[in-house]
C-alpha cells in the first residue's frame, strides 16, 4: 500500500511537467496505429486487388469519356459556360454501371434526353469503368444481387414485398412512369422509360442515382429494403394476366380514348352510311307511272 502511494504521489508530480502533454500524445498516436494496424490490412489487401481494375477503367476512361467528362471527370464546360459534359467525382459506382450498362453511354448525340441503346463495353469493361469512377470520390455503390433480387424473396413474403412495394410505387413513381410502369411523356422532350423487363439492378440503381430527369431515392427517402419491395411489385406486374381483355400498352386513358373514338365512333358512322345506301328510295319514273 505504500508502494502504491509513492508511485501515485510520483506520477502526480510529474503529469505536469514540460513533457506530460507530449508523452500523452506520443502514447495517443502509438494506440490509434496499432488499432489501425490491426484492423486496415483487408481493407488494404482489397484495394492492392482492386488496383488493376481501376487502372484498367482508367484507360478505357481517357479514351471513351475523357472527352466529354474531362480526363480526371471533373466535367467540361463550353465557351459560353454550359455544362457540355458533368463532374463524375461524386457520383459512384452505381451511376457508370447503370448508364454504361443499358447503353445509355457514351452519347450518340447531345439531346433532351439519353435513349437506352445496345452495350458496346463488356462486363468487365463496365465494371472497371464502375470501379474507376468510384475510386474518383464518394458515391453508390453497385448494389448486391440480395438487394434488389425478387428470386430472393418466396411465398408469403413476396407477396407482402408486392403489396408493399405496390403503395410506394403508387406515391411515387405513377405520376413518371404510368401505374403499370409502361412509361410516359415528360416536360422538354423527355420521356419516362417503360421499366416492365428491365434488369432489377438497374431498376434499383436508377431509384439510387436518379438519372436524367429523375429524382433521386436515396436511402434516406427510400431505405433499401423498400426498393426491392417496388422492384418485386414491378414483377408481379409481368407475370400478371391482363383480366380486361387488350391492354392496349397500358398507357390509360389516351390510347382508350383514341381507340374509343376512332373504332367505336368509326364503326357507328360507317354503319350509319350503310343504311342510308340501302334503304327504299323512290324513283320520278315510278311515281309518274302510277300517276
Amino acid at each position: 500500500m505504500r508502494l502504491l502511494n509513492r508511485s501515485v504521489g510520483r506520477l502526480s508530480r510529474h503529469r505536469r511537467g514540460p513533457l506530460a502533454g507530449l508523452m500523452v500524445l506520443l502514447l495517443g498516436l502509438l494506440l490509434t496505429g496499432g488499432l489501425y494496424a490491426a484492423f486496415a490490412p483487408a481493407q488494404a489487401h482489397d484495394e492492392s486487388d482492386n488496383s488493376a481494375q481501376i487502372e484498367q477503367g482508367r484507360q478505357l476512361f481517357l479514351v471513351s469519356c475523357a472527352f466529354c467528362h474531362g480526363q480526371n471527370g471533373e466535367g467540361v464546360l463550353t465557351q459560353d459556360g454550359t455544362q457540355y459534359g458533368p463532374a463524375l467525382t461524386d457520383v459512384g459506382a452505381a451511376a457508370v454501371d447503370f448508364q454504361v450498362g443499358t447503353g445509355r453511354m457514351p452519347m450518340a448525340q447531345p439531346g433532351a434526353q439519353v435513349p437506352e441503346k445496345e452495350n458496346v463495353f463488356s462486363d468487365d469493361e463496365v465494371a472497371a469503368l464502375a470501379a474507376y469512377v468510384g475510386s474518383l470520390g464518394t458515391g453508390p455503390a453497385i448494389p448486391d444481387a440480395d438487394m434488389y433480387d425478387p428470386k430472393t424473396l418466396s411465398g408469403d413474403e413476396y407477396q407482402d414485398y408486392v403489396t408493399r412495394g405496390g403503395q410506394i410505387f403508387l406515391a411515387n413513381c405513377t405520376a413518371c412512369h404510368n401505374f403499370e410502369g409502361s412509361g410516359g411523356a415528360m416536360p422538354r422532350g423527355g420521356y419516362a422509360p417503360k421499366i416492365r423487363g428491365v434488369d432489377p439492378k438497374y431498376i434499383y440503381e436508377a431509384m439510387l442515382t436518379g438519372p436524367q430527369s429523375m429524382d433521386t431515392f436515396s436511402d434516406g427517402n427510400i431505405p433499401p429494403d423498400d426498393k426491392k419491395a417496388v422492384i418485386a411489385y414491378l414483377d408481379s406486374l409481368n407475370n400478371s394476366p391482363s383480366y380486361g381483355g387488350l391492354t392496349l400498352g397500358s398507357l390509360g386513358p389516351v390510347s382508350e380514348g383514341i381507340v374509343a373514338w376512332v373504332v367505336g365512333i368509326g364503326l357507328c358512322v360507317g354503319f350509319a352510311v350503310w343504311i342510308a345506301a340501302h334503304t327504299t328510295r323512290s324513283s320520278k319514273k315510278k311515281d309518274e307511272v302510277q300517276a
